[in-house]
């Protein structure tokens, strides 16, 4: 019976399975349902071939076909049950075929018994031959041959013309140890260099603006007259160092460097070194970094050593000399800033009085910034406490934070305002003033004690370092992680 064909396996194909693969069936009932009139299908002639007609069709016993999914809905699975696969004759062939067919001689024996064959999905890119369709009656006849490597890629890629490699970029070079680009590293020095500049000559033309309004006009001039830059300190105030000033003066430099360094730690360690607890069998609910403990222990000393500062500021008359006692202190500030700003600096006796804008500076540090960054500290630390619900919600913690870091670049300022101010305004004379005690402005010896200072100051700036303060910490309570 003929068999119904489908779809081409190949691209260009005839329809699949061949026009010489018939199907037996043991019942008359299933070969009704599956038998489909052979169409006729045109096979161009490449040489002349005699014509079979009205050949009987050899059946061969064959394995049951494999069957699939059911074709319909709620089906059995197709093809029906009681199919058989038989190949069909040379002659048989033809007849299946409207026009003259390539055929092979007939074999003189019946073919063996044919393999199951395995209906799947078509293979692409193969491209099929009317040969190739029709098989010898041999066992293999029944199964098509195998494609080849190039017959399996698809036709879209098959002698596709393969793209041009894409040119890999070097990557720039870095520079050790900030790993920058050479590019970033030689821009960056170029805006720094542009950036010099530019403040340069801004510098210069202010010095010259202010040259000329103080020293060649009469508005400027009239204006220094009245307020020359220092103000008139009462009869009865202290004159010279003692020498607890020249002390509490390093201690407190000493401290506010180690401070900056702690409090700067604190700010940007991510993860600490190890964590501070108080001893006892019930501590309170205290814990922190080691870090924020060290910064907090030299907030105490410091602290400390400042009230003593102030105890022997008042008692021994010293405060009159860094504390406003008129009015006239701020435009004489002022009077004192435009003639720093002019590179003309204002006459000035340190030993005795100093200039105005001194006195509002020093004020500003020792009562007005020290005590800020004493009360935001203790706001943002453990010893604040924790069940003063009222009082932490009138201060909140954040208000002290905003407050904390300015201050902390205020000492900063300060600092680095105030030695360049002594260097360059007679170094030998105010170092021995504030290191030896002296007004003596050819001694070296308030120098070299301002040296010692310094080395000492470098070296505990170097000293904290997590294992000292690890150790540090061990004496005072427990450390650990």
């Amino acid at each position: 019976m003929g068999l119904r064909r489908g779809l081409p396996r190949v691209v260009g194909g005839e329809p699949w399975p061949p026009a010489d693969i018939a199907l037996a069936s043991s019942s008359p009932a299933v070969e009704a349902a599956v038998s489909v009139p052979a169409e006729p299908v045109a096979v161009p002639a490449t040489r002349e071939a005699p014509v079979a007609t009205e050949a009987p069709v050899a059946s061969v016993p064959a394995g049951t076909i494999r069957r699939g999914l059911p074709r319909v809905a709620g089906g059995e699975p197709w093809p029906p049950a009681g199919l058989v696969l038989a190949v069909a004759t040379p002659a048989a062939a033809g007849e299946a075929t409207a026009s003259p067919s390539v055929a092979e001689p007939a074999p003189t024996t019946a073919p063996a018994e044919a393999p199951r064959v395995r209906r799947g999905l078509p293979r692409p890119g193969a491209a099929a031959t009317p040969a190739e369709a029709a098989p010898a009656a041999t066992p293999s006849a029944s199964v098509s041959p195998a494609p080849s490597p190039a017959a399996e890629r698809p036709a879209a890629v098959v002698g596709a013309p393969r793209s041009a490699p894409v040119p890999v970029r070097a990557a720039p070079r870095r520079y050790r140890p900030s790993r920058f680009t050479g590019d970033q590293v030689f821009g960056g020095l170029a805006a720094l260099v542009a950036g010099g500049v530019t403040l340069l000559v801004l510098a210069t033309a202010i010095v010259f603006l202010v040259r000329m309004f103080l020293f060649a006009s009469p508005a400027g001039a009239d204006f220094l007259a009245a307020f020359p830059g220092t103000t008139a300190l009462p009869d009865w105030a202290p004159v010279g160092q003692p020498l607890w000033a020249q002390w509490q003066h390093w201690l407190n430099a000493f401290f506010i460097v180690l401070i900056i360094k702690t409090g700067w730690t604190v700010r940007t360690t991510t993860r600490p070194s190890a964590m501070w607890q108080p001893r006892g069998e019930n501590p309170r609910r205290v814990k922190m970094s080691i870090e924020l403990w060290m910064h907090n222990a030299l907030d105490v000393v410091w602290l400390a050593n400042g009230v003593i500062f102030w105890v022997l500021l008042f008692v021994t008359g010293q405060w009159v000399r860094v504390v406003p006692v008129s009015w006239d202190i701020f435009p004489n500030a002022l009077s004192a800033a435009l003639q720093y700003v002019s590179l003309s600096w204002p006459t000035e006796d340190g030993w005795v009085n100093y200039n105005s804008l001194q006195v509002l500076a020093y004020f500003v540090t020792i009562f007005i910034a020290a005590p800020l960054a004493a009360v935001t500290g203790w706001r943002m630390s453990a010893m604040w406490p924790s069940r003063a619900t009222r009082l932490s919600k009138a201060y909140p913690v954040e208000l002290a934070r905003a407050i904390h870091f300015p201050v902390m670049l205020y000492f900063v300022a300060f600092i680095i305002v105030h030695v360049v101010l002594v260097l360059a305004t007679g170094a030998l004379r105010n170092l021995n003033h504030m290191f030896w005690g002296s007004d003596d402005s050819g001694s070296w010896l308030g120098f070299w004690v301002f040296v010692l200072g310094i080395v000492v100051i470098v070296g505990g700036w170097f000293a904290i370092r997590p294992a000292v303060m690890q150790r540090l910490g061990s004496v005072f309570g427990r450390v650990g992680r």
